[in-house]
């Protein structure tokens, strides 16, 4: 699979102090959040976390994805939500690796055209794209 060349419109730009355990910053200043490790991975969880804004970012993104399909579709996706479960643990070579559920909850359609247009969603989504064959991404509607 060759990496496909985009039409960039936006660039994003963050940046880092103290890795996992510090602040981090966009240039423009709309973002600059205390980063701490989960209590879970022996942080103190006093700020938020890498894996927090990556499930932020994913579930914005994939709620974005999920409207143009809709409007595609002709199918009403008022009142919905989509939320990203983002998980992190140890892999089998003793690195870290991430793995993702994402959830859809669209009460004005019915189960089938939620899964299709979740599944269409998926197609379209750039942090889907982004992460296809790297982790494994669950889909499931509420």
């Amino acid at each position: 699979m060759s990496i496909q060349k985009i039409d960039v419109k936006y660039t994003a730009v963050a940046t880092a102090e103290n890795g996992r355990d510090g602040r981090v910053a966009s240039d423009d200043g709309k973002l600059d959040v205390v980063v701490n490790p989960p209590k879970e991975m022996g942080g103190s969880g006093a700020g938020t976390n890498p894996e927090q804004l990556f499930a932020a970012g994913y579930s914005a993104c994939f709620q974005g994805a999920l409207g143009v399909v809709a409007r595609k579709e002709n199918a009403d996706i008022s009142g919905s939500t989509v939320t990203a479960k983002v998980g992190i643990g140890q892999n089998e070579s003793g690195g870290f690796g991430l793995e993702v559920e994402i959830s859809a909850s669209i009460p004005n359609v019915d189960e089938a055209t939620a899964r299709s247009l979740v599944e269409k969603a998926h197609q379209v989504c750039p942090y889907s794209n982004a992460t296809r064959g790297n982790i494994k991404v669950e889909l499931s509607v509420a």
